[in-house]
Order: structure tokens, then sequence, then C-alpha cells
């Protein structure tokens, strides 16, 4: 019976993982579209701390200027840094150039095997290739910006009614109480962790772009939009968002001058340090309660099943996950299981 029952949920999983992967196309934006709900819901919600706004501005409006200043801000970003991969592109042939000298001066260097494989190795990089293969993933995720425009119209229409539809299916008022907590608990711990993360990484990506604009360094607005956006990878986002303006500082100097691939890894990797190790966990705390071999392992899922966008919403699955089965009697095993000390609590209390 046991086994049968492994074996069930081995089947269960393998189900919703093909779906998750043949589906990509529509659950992708519907997440995404939830994504920025959270974000302009917590630009209502600030709004709503001073007392003539809360009680004077209906709920609709400011609704309507949260999405505003939103979808202006992502649209500038994004023209940004279209403009900037297009540059890139274009400049593509004279960095591969670069590139090509920093190999010789590699082989020069070194005169051994190693330095005869890293020269190799770079030679074989084709800048132009990945200049274009840039440009089309970032057409591809514009291509779904009606998608998720659409869906998310639909959930800001939604919410409004929504707790009416929760009570008209759960009648018993206890039944309706613990569903509408899971879902006020799971609110609090998506909203806080997606607030307090945009914030740490717009602060770091801002400090990153005046390190990488004094040093002198090309496309500084493009490297730090990558360092905003990797910075929402755990563990890993922080080290490849440092290495990128770095390289770039490396092929853009044509290995004559060390100096400023120098200073990019020393104070950029002193930002990710000071934010990462320092403002992150005294801002967090440990509300996430997830265990850190847990982040790894569903960093990897879902970076298989999603690409990079399934990275960055890796960490706010996995809340989910823990908090949802939790509630549930047969999965509360898993919940201690992924969690950081196996105690189950609320983010109520």
């Amino acid at each position: 019976m046991k086994l049968q029952k492994i074996g069930l949920i081995f089947f269960i999983i393998f189900c919703v993982i093909t779906l998750l992967i043949i589906a990509k196309g529509i659950i992708l934006p519907l997440i995404l579209a939830i994504f920025l709900w959270f974000i302009i819901k917590e630009i209502r919600d600030f709004m709503d701390k001073a007392e003539w706004i809360k009680t004077k501005i209906p709920r609709a409006i400011k609704t309507a200027i949260a999405s505003i200043v939103i979808l202006f801000i992502i649209g500038f970003i994004s023209n940004l840094i279209i403009s900037n991969v297009q540059d890139l592109y274009n400049e593509a042939p004279k960095y591969q150039e670069n590139l090509e000298k920093v190999a010789t001066q590699i082989e020069t260097k070194f005169g051994l095997n190693i330095g005869e494989n890293i020269n190799n190795f770079i030679v074989d990089i084709d800048l132009t290739s990945i200049g274009k293969n840039l440009l089309d993933s970032f057409s591809e995720l514009f291509s779904s910006a009606f998608m998720i425009l659409l869906y998310l119209i639909f959930i800001l229409m939604e919410e409004t009614s929504f707790l009416n539809k929760l009570k008209a299916i759960y009648e018993k008022p206890n039944e309706f109480e613990d569903v509408n907590k899971l879902l006020i608990e799971i609110d609090k711990s998506l909203s806080k962790y997606i607030s307090i993360k945009t914030l740490l990484s717009l602060i770091t990506a801002v400090s990153s772009f005046a390190v990488i604009k004094l040093i002198g360094i090309d496309f500084a607005f493009f490297w730090a939009a990558c360092i905003f956006i990797l910075n929402f990878i755990p563990s890993i986002g922080s080290l490849i968002a440092t290495l990128f303006p770095a390289i770039m500082a490396l092929v853009q100097y044509g290995g004559t001058d060390f100096t400023p691939f120098i200073l990019v890894v020393l104070f950029v990797g002193i930002i990710q340090l000071l934010v990462g190790n320092f403002l992150e966990p005294k801002m967090m705390g440990n509300s996430l309660n997830i265990s850190s071999l847990v982040v790894i392992l569903s960093l990897s899922v879902w970076g298989a099943i999603w690409g990079i966008i399934g990275m960055i919403l890796s960490v706010p699955i996995t809340v989910m996950m823990i908090l949802i089965f939790s509630k549930i009697k047969g999965t509360k095993d898993v919940a201690i299981l992924l969690s950081e000390k196996g105690i189950i609590k609320s983010n109520l209390d």
C-alpha cells in the first residue's frame, strides 16, 4: 500500500512538471501578472498609510495610479534595456577583436596548456551570436506582454469579488476562516519577500551603476538592469551579476589594462556582499522559513522547468508550497522537511 502511495505521488509530480513545461506559454504570463499584482497591491497599501488617501480616494483610482506607475517604469526601463542590447549587438565585432587580444595575452603570459585551453575557449565565443540571442530573448519576453497585461486586468477586476466567491464555496464559517487565514498568510509572506527583495535589488543595482559608470565601463545601465534582475535569483544570482560587468571590463580594454576589471570585481563584489550578507538578513529575517538546501534544489528544479524566470520565482513558489502543505494533514510532513528548522509557524502570530 505504501509503495502504491509513493508511486502515485511520483506519477502526480511527473504529470504536474510535464504540464508546467507544456503550458509554459499560458502559465508563466499568469504568474508574472500575479507578481505585478503583488507590487501594485504593495504600492496601494503604502498609499493607504496616509489617512486622507485611505478615506478620500477610491480603491479603483489608487489601483489605477499604482498600475500606471508600474507600467510606465517597466516600459521606460524596457526601452533602455533594448536600446543597450541593440548597441551591444552593433559593437560586438569590436569586442570580439578585443576578446581575441585577451586570449593572446593569456597565451603569452601562461605559455602552458591551460593558457592554450583558455585561449581556445575565448576564441570560440561568438559575441555577435550572444548579442542576437539576447535580442531574441527580450523580444520573446515582450511578445508575452499583452497576455501578462490581460491577465493583470482580470486579476484586478476579480480581487474585489474574490472573498464573496470564497464565502459561497465554503459555507461553514470555520472552513472559510481557515482558507482565508491561509490566503492572508501567503499574501503577507510573499508581499514581504517581493517588496524587500525589490528594494534591495534596486539599492544594489543603483550602487553598482554608479560604480560601473565611474570606472567607465560601456553599457552601465544594461549591466545595472542585469544586476537588478539577477539579484532575485538566490545564491548564484549575485555572483553572476558581478561577473557580467567584470568580463565586459576585460573585453572593453582588450587585456591592455586590468585595472577596470579588478575595480569592478572589488567594488561591485563589496556591494553584493554588504547587501546580501548584512542588509538582506537584517530586513528579511527568517520569516520565509525555508531550508538553504531546499532553496538550491528549488532553484535547480524551477530553472530547469522555466529557465531564468523560473529561478527568479523559485523562492516565492516554494514559500507558497510550504504554507499550503502545512495546512493539509497528508502533506504536513513535506512542509516540515522543506522548512528551515522543521518548525511550521504562522506569519500572522
